[in-house]
Protein backbone atom coordinates (compact mmCIF):
# COMPACT_ATOMS: atom_id res chain seq x y z
CA UNK A 1 0.00 0.00 0.00
CA UNK A 2 1.47 3.05 -1.36
CA UNK A 3 1.83 6.13 1.71
CA UNK A 4 -1.23 8.55 1.54
CA UNK A 5 1.70 11.36 0.44
CA UNK A 6 2.47 9.71 -2.38
CA UNK A 7 -1.48 11.16 -3.86
CA UNK A 8 -0.65 15.21 -3.68
CA UNK A 9 1.30 15.75 -6.70
CA UNK A 10 1.40 19.39 -6.54
CA UNK A 11 1.83 22.02 -4.11
CA UNK A 12 -1.86 22.90 -2.08
CA UNK A 13 0.18 26.87 -2.02
CA UNK A 14 1.67 27.86 -5.60
CA UNK A 15 0.70 24.57 -7.60
CA UNK A 16 3.98 23.60 -8.13
CA UNK A 17 4.46 20.30 -9.57
CA UNK A 18 8.34 20.40 -7.13
CA UNK A 19 6.50 18.92 -3.79
CA UNK A 20 8.80 16.41 -3.04
CA UNK A 21 8.97 14.07 0.00
CA UNK A 22 10.69 15.69 2.58
CA UNK A 23 10.55 13.23 5.39
CA UNK A 24 8.73 10.05 5.77
CA UNK A 25 5.54 12.27 7.12
CA UNK A 26 6.10 15.42 4.77
CA UNK A 27 6.48 16.94 1.48
CA UNK A 28 8.24 20.32 0.83
CA UNK A 29 7.45 22.21 -2.21
CA UNK A 30 10.98 23.05 -4.12
CA UNK A 31 9.62 26.73 -5.37
CA UNK A 32 7.83 28.45 -2.31
CA UNK A 33 8.91 26.53 0.12
CA UNK A 34 5.44 25.23 2.05
CA UNK A 35 6.03 22.35 3.59
CA UNK A 36 2.90 19.75 4.46
CA UNK A 37 2.77 17.33 6.96
CA UNK A 38 0.51 14.00 7.19
CA UNK A 39 -1.00 13.87 10.45
CA UNK A 40 -3.88 11.75 12.15
CA UNK A 41 -7.37 13.24 11.87
CA UNK A 42 -9.18 13.23 14.68
CA UNK A 43 -12.33 10.30 14.88
CA UNK A 44 -14.54 10.21 17.78
CA UNK A 45 -16.39 6.99 18.97
CA UNK A 46 -19.26 6.60 21.52
CA UNK A 47 -19.74 3.51 23.39
CA UNK A 48 -23.53 4.26 24.86
CA UNK A 49 -24.92 1.57 27.69
CA UNK A 50 -28.72 1.58 28.23
CA UNK A 51 -30.13 0.75 31.71
CA UNK A 52 -30.32 -3.07 31.20
CA UNK A 53 -26.31 -2.83 30.22
CA UNK A 54 -26.57 -3.39 26.37
CA UNK A 55 -24.25 -1.18 24.06
CA UNK A 56 -26.43 1.26 21.28
CA UNK A 57 -24.78 -0.23 17.93
CA UNK A 58 -25.84 1.33 14.47
CA UNK A 59 -25.74 -0.16 10.79
CA UNK A 60 -23.59 2.11 8.28
CA UNK A 61 -25.03 3.45 5.80
CA UNK A 62 -22.23 4.34 3.61
CA UNK A 63 -19.17 3.34 2.43
CA UNK A 64 -16.28 1.87 4.01
CA UNK A 65 -17.93 -0.86 5.01
CA UNK A 66 -21.46 -0.39 4.26
CA UNK A 67 -23.90 -2.54 5.86
CA UNK A 68 -22.09 -3.69 8.56
CA UNK A 69 -22.33 -2.88 12.38
CA UNK A 70 -20.17 0.22 13.96
CA UNK A 71 -20.54 2.32 16.81
CA UNK A 72 -21.84 6.13 16.98
CA UNK A 73 -19.33 8.49 16.16
CA UNK A 74 -16.51 10.34 12.93
CA UNK A 75 -14.80 12.90 12.11
CA UNK A 76 -14.36 16.06 14.50
CA UNK A 77 -14.97 19.31 12.98
CA UNK A 78 -12.56 22.31 12.46
CA UNK A 79 -13.05 24.61 15.81
CA UNK A 80 -14.61 22.14 17.84
CA UNK A 81 -12.65 19.50 20.30
CA UNK A 82 -13.09 15.82 20.54
CA UNK A 83 -15.62 15.77 22.88
CA UNK A 84 -17.69 18.52 21.27
CA UNK A 85 -17.62 16.55 18.17
CA UNK A 86 -18.66 13.03 19.68
CA UNK A 87 -21.19 14.75 21.24
CA UNK A 88 -22.74 15.81 17.76
CA UNK A 89 -21.98 12.96 16.13
CA UNK A 90 -24.08 11.08 18.31
CA UNK A 91 -27.51 13.62 17.86
CA UNK A 92 -27.01 13.61 14.27
CA UNK A 93 -26.51 9.56 13.76
CA UNK A 94 -28.97 8.65 16.47
CA UNK A 95 -31.15 11.55 17.70
CA UNK A 96 -29.78 11.18 21.35
CA UNK A 97 -28.17 14.22 23.60
CA UNK A 98 -25.08 13.17 25.32
CA UNK A 99 -25.10 14.63 28.82
CA UNK A 100 -22.18 13.24 30.11
CA UNK A 101 -18.42 12.51 27.92
CA UNK A 102 -15.49 10.54 29.35
CA UNK A 103 -12.42 9.56 27.57
CA UNK A 104 -11.50 6.20 27.71
CA UNK A 105 -8.19 5.19 25.54
CA UNK A 106 -7.18 5.87 21.58
CA UNK A 107 -6.15 3.49 18.59
CA UNK A 108 -4.28 4.20 15.18
CA UNK A 109 -5.86 3.81 12.63
CA UNK A 110 -6.56 4.20 8.48
CA UNK A 111 -9.52 5.11 7.04
CA UNK A 112 -10.39 4.71 3.45
CA UNK A 113 -11.99 7.42 2.00
CA UNK A 114 -12.00 8.42 -1.96
CA UNK A 115 -9.16 5.77 -2.63
CA UNK A 116 -6.84 7.64 -0.06
CA UNK A 117 -6.18 5.98 2.97
CA UNK A 118 -6.30 8.86 5.43
CA UNK A 119 -4.32 8.04 8.93
CA UNK A 120 -6.77 8.97 11.95
CA UNK A 121 -6.46 8.49 15.86
CA UNK A 122 -9.74 7.40 17.09
CA UNK A 123 -10.66 8.25 20.50
CA UNK A 124 -12.92 6.04 22.35
CA UNK A 125 -15.57 8.01 25.04
CA UNK A 126 -18.20 6.38 27.47
CA UNK A 127 -21.00 8.75 26.79
CA UNK A 128 -24.15 8.60 28.97
CA UNK A 129 -27.33 10.28 27.35
CA UNK A 130 -30.56 11.84 28.87
CA UNK A 131 -32.97 9.82 27.37
CA UNK A 132 -33.01 6.48 25.30
CA UNK A 133 -36.78 6.48 23.92
CA UNK A 134 -35.69 8.85 21.03
CA UNK A 135 -33.21 6.84 19.15
CA UNK A 136 -33.70 7.04 15.45
CA UNK A 137 -31.64 5.94 12.61
CA UNK A 138 -30.05 9.12 11.01
CA UNK A 139 -27.27 10.55 8.82
CA UNK A 140 -24.85 7.88 8.18
CA UNK A 141 -26.19 5.07 10.37
CA UNK A 142 -28.58 2.86 8.57
CA UNK A 143 -30.47 2.03 11.74
CA UNK A 144 -29.91 1.67 15.81
CA UNK A 145 -30.42 -1.15 17.86
CA UNK A 146 -29.20 -2.46 21.08
CA UNK A 147 -27.56 -5.37 22.27
CA UNK A 148 -26.33 -7.04 25.69
CA UNK A 149 -22.45 -6.70 25.79
CA UNK A 150 -22.16 -10.20 26.17
CA UNK A 151 -23.52 -10.91 22.59
CA UNK A 152 -21.51 -8.32 21.17
CA UNK A 153 -19.62 -10.23 17.84
CA UNK A 154 -17.04 -7.92 17.49
CA UNK A 155 -16.35 -9.39 13.86
CA UNK A 156 -19.78 -7.58 12.58
CA UNK A 157 -18.40 -4.22 12.70
CA UNK A 158 -16.47 -3.29 9.55
CA UNK A 159 -14.02 -1.48 10.88
CA UNK A 160 -10.86 -2.84 12.06
CA UNK A 161 -10.21 -0.08 15.14
CA UNK A 162 -13.63 -0.36 16.01
CA UNK A 163 -13.13 -4.22 16.29
CA UNK A 164 -9.92 -3.69 18.45
CA UNK A 165 -11.75 -0.81 20.73
CA UNK A 166 -14.80 -2.58 21.39
CA UNK A 167 -12.89 -5.92 22.72
CA UNK A 168 -10.99 -4.00 24.88
CA UNK A 169 -14.43 -1.97 26.26
CA UNK A 170 -16.23 -5.14 26.40
CA UNK A 171 -13.44 -7.41 28.35
CA UNK A 172 -13.17 -4.19 30.79
CA UNK A 173 -16.66 -4.11 31.14
CA UNK A 174 -17.59 -7.89 31.63
CA UNK A 175 -14.37 -8.15 33.96
CA UNK A 176 -13.18 -6.39 37.23
CA UNK A 177 -10.12 -4.79 35.97
CA UNK A 178 -10.40 -1.84 34.41
CA UNK A 179 -8.98 -0.11 31.05
CA UNK A 180 -5.35 0.30 30.57
CA UNK A 181 -3.03 1.46 28.16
Amino acid sequence: MSHPLEQFQYCPVCGSKRFEANSEKSKKCGDCGFEYFMNPSSANVAFILNDKNELLVTRRKNNPAKGTLDLPGGFADIGETAEEGVIREVKEETGLEVTNVSYLFSINNTYLYSNLNIPTLDLFYLCEVKDTNYLHAADDAEDCMWIPLNEIKTELFGLASLRKGLERFISSRLSPKTIHQ
